[in-house]
């Protein structure tokens, strides 16, 4: 059968959705940007306090060790030294720790929007036998602390023979039940009439999903993909039970072994929490602007 109606159908939702959130988006913005609310007065103060920390890592990571050691402390470098940027970057295995960390982050978040959108559309929209029950028992596994799983994942870890390597630190990584489950509520809210349509066009599972569900789950997917790079990012407890070699840190891990053989040369230290912290920010930064633009383009209701 021709695969026109379908196309048709997924571009007319697309525009109509982005031409009513865009008007309506234009109109709360004007809104907004006509009216201070009262609650700045409190937000603002506190965004300030909690930008402090980070303001004086990044100062300190430009200062020299004499600054940050001098009492009283200095609020302001004299001059930006950027000594402990070449010395992590040069001296010890910092660009070996970033790349390891961003293979590990870069793959669980791809297969975690891989394989979780296919979990939660399977749980959303399939019955089968044992399916409430299988749900029940996923949901379960996250109330379970790590503390209780760490020696059976190491133990399969070991007989895949993958301890000491990043595929320790991926494999258990490659899905998370709250993937699956945020993409599954998030299905559950899009009507069945797109899907429906597109399957008597002659369209397969597998087709709805990826061409019609998909380009309508952005709210999702970037949410998805977000706390699973932070996550995985900003992991120590299992990198440190799956990983002996130096040269299989992650930056995390790398970062504190580096801080124990290098607390007197501070500016080098905060040179490294800056470079560990900046990827975070830049995630959090990306997503929230994704997250409203999503929000606002492509949320249909049902």
């Amino acid at each position: 059968m021709s695969t026109r109606p379908t196309s048709a159908l997924k571009a007319t939702a697309l525009k109509a959705s982005a031409g009513g959130a865009s008007a309506g988006g234009a109109s709360a913005g004007g809104a907004s940007a006509r009216r201070v609310s009262p609650w700045h007065l409190i937000l603002a103060p506190l965004a300030l306090a909690f930008a402090l920390p980070l303001v004086w890592l990044l100062l300190s990571s430009v200062m020299t060790n004499a600054e940050i050691n001098r009492f009283p402390p200095a609020l302001w470098p004299d001059g930006i030294d950027l000594g402990g940027y070449r010395y992590v970057l040069g001296n010890a295995m910092f660009p070996r720790w970033f790349a390891n960390s961003l293979i590990v982050a870069s793959v669980a978040v791809v297969s975690n929007l891989l394989l979780g959108s296919l979990g939660g559309y399977a749980f959303a929209r399939m019955r089968f036998a044992g399916s409430r029950v299988l749900l029940g028992l996923m949901l379960a596994t996250m109330v379970i602390p790590f503390q209780l799983t760490m020696i059976p994942t190491f133990l399969v870890m070991k007989w895949l023979g993958l301890i000491d390597t990043l595929g320790a630190l991926i494999v258990p990584s490659l899905v998370t039940p709250f993937a699956v489950f945020l993409f599954r509520q998030f299905f559950l809210t899009l009507p069945r009439e797109i899907e429906e349509a597109a399957w008597i066009d002659g369209c397969s599972r597998l087709r709805v999903l990826f061409s019609i569900v998909m380009p309508l789950a952005r709210p999702a997917l970037a949410t998805v993909a977000v706390l699973t790079f932070l996550t995985t990012w900003n992991d120590l407890s299992w990198p440190l039970i799956a990983i002996n070699h130096d040269t299989q840190y992650t930056l995390q891990l790398g970062l504190t072994t580096f801080q124990g053989q290098h607390h007197a040369r501070w500016s080098a230290v905060m040179a490294g929490n800056v470079i560990t912290v900046l990827p975070v920010l830049v995630a959090f930064l990306l997503a929230q602007k994704t997250f409203v633009q999503s929000l606002t383009s492509s949320g249909l209701k049902g």
